[in-house]
């Protein structure tokens, strides 16, 4: 065992970067299925010139010698790459409260810096569009104080209620908040008090997952 397994670890690091699913991936880069991938996967196969030129016309940040051949770094410039930030398993509703005591899966790494502290999906419905699944959410933690009405923030009570929504002050007090779902029809304001909040993040991005 030498080389046939390290093309898929290769393969691995790269689709785990990409934020994608197997099948997803395989469709990004042009191919009809995935099994191709998963005969890599089961060591039938390694990385041909043309899955390698595939994925670097997809993905250009991707290092094409690294790929075929695992020398150098998966990444062509690390200086413009960011951190990698961690990946949470589990839905926001029950990992946040207990988060500290939480382990990443895995980490996704970007090619630019969006300042989020860790990524984790949620399922909310009055947040989710109606087509989508759920949502990986890209969390940046931040004091209540700097909290600006308008943007989308996830708030952690200390009753241990986790909140997706999008903040309004009521009657501009800051010290009152109106929290607003994107499906306002299904889903009424949400009223909250400062006081009753331990934690808040601001949603820096959304991925959202489409529905099969």
């Amino acid at each position: 065992m030498t080389n046939k397994f390290a093309n898929w670890e290769r393969l691995k690091d790269v689709i785990s970067w990409s934020g994608l699913t197997t099948n997803y991936f395989a469709i990004s880069i042009g191919l009809s299925r995935s099994e191709s991938l998963y005969q890599i996967k089961r060591g039938n196969h390694g990385i041909s010139y043309e899955l390698a030129d595939r994925i670097v016309a997809k993905f250009p940040e991707i290092d094409r010698t690294w790929l075929l051949t695992g020398v150098g770094s998966m990444l062509k410039s690390d200086d413009s790459v960011a951190m990698p930030i961690p990946y949470y398993l589990g839905d926001a509703d029950a990992v946040l409260p207990v988060i500290e005591q939480q382990k990443p899966a895995s980490s996704i790494y970007l090619p630019f810096d969006n300042s989020a502290d860790f990524i984790i999906r949620s399922t909310s419905r009055a947040m989710c569009d109606v087509q989508c699944a759920s949502s990986d959410l890209f969390l940046k933690n931040v004091e209540v104080d700097d909290v600006v009405q308008g943007n989308e923030y996830v708030i952690l009570t200390y009753k241990k209620q986790v909140i997706w929504r999008k903040v309004r002050y009521v009657n501009n007090d800051i010290d009152n908040w109106r929290l607003v779902a994107r499906d306002r029809e299904e889903y009424p304001d949400l009223y909250i008090t400062r006081s009753e909040i331990k934690c808040v993040w601001r949603v820096i991005a959304r991925l959202s997952i489409m529905a099969n």
